[in-house]
């Protein structure tokens, strides 16, 4: 995780700023950055409640920035439905891009994990333990430093540059590509719509193409084992 704290720190600096400096009383910006804990959620829905968007846009608006992590859980499930349903709450929302990243790529292919083999679990809380207190230290060290922090410092580019590693890191298979090209594409195609709603569009895309890929990969995997005995037959 030391490896990839500068990033965390500069995007959860930048988001506590963002929140202060969109309008946001203090009270409610410290509130909304110890309880929410979603950085993209964050700055998409802030725009939308400054413009007095309807609720219900920026509902949808986060429900679908954070569509992704629907695909998340499921690829974690297997560790995770050893927890009782309580803790599986708690792993939900302390889950981030990172530590579903990181979690995959040391515990993506092995074992499940339950009493006997608690590895995959312990590691999880190790992710999440350091990720949630880095994130929240600099999103408050925003949010109470807002008016000391100067434009200047570019802690936007910062942020900017610690999703694109994450990006790459993510990028391990042609089918993710493809879909981070379409969000990419889809954002650039929907930059023209109101309150942000081209972030909606890239997200919901990207998912829809992840999830239609995953389709096609499994129907070819059943065609292929079912064609596989009368070949050998």
């Amino acid at each position: 995780m030391g490896a990839v704290m500068p990033g965390v720190l500069a995007w959860g600096l930048v988001t506590g700023v963002a929140m202060v400096k969109a309008g946001l009383p203090l009270p409610i910006a410290l509130l909304m950055s110890l309880s929410v804990f979603a950085a993209s959620a964050q700055l998409a829905a802030l725009p939308l409640m400054l413009a007095g968007a309807p609720l219900w846009v920026v509902w949808v608006t986060a429900l679908c920035v954070n569509l992704r992590f629907v695909i998340f859980s499921a690829q974690m499930r297997v560790h995770m439905m050893s927890l009782p349903l309580r803790w599986r709450l708690v792993a939900g929302y302390l889950t981030a891009d990172i530590t579903y990243v990181m979690m995959m790529q040391r515990h993506g292919t092995s074992l499940p994990a339950s009493s006997e083999n608690p590895a995959p679990l312990a590691y999880f809380v190790g992710l999440f333990s350091v990720n949630w207190v880095a994130w929240n230290v600099a999103s408050l060290a925003g949010v109470l430093f807002a008016g000391a922090i100067p434009t200047q410092w570019g802690l936007g580019f910062a942020g900017t540059l610690a999703l694109v590693g994450l990006l790459v890191s993510l990028t391990n298979d042609r089918a993710t590509a493809l879909s981070a090209g379409l969000a990419g594409t889809a954002a650039v195609a929907a930059f023209g719509l109101p309150f942000k709603l081209n972030m909606v569009v890239a997200v919901a895309s990207a998912v829809a193409c992840g999830l239609l890929l995953d389709k096609v990969t499994e129907m070819h995997r059943k065609d292929g084992a079912a064609a596989g005995p009368s070949k050998g037959a």
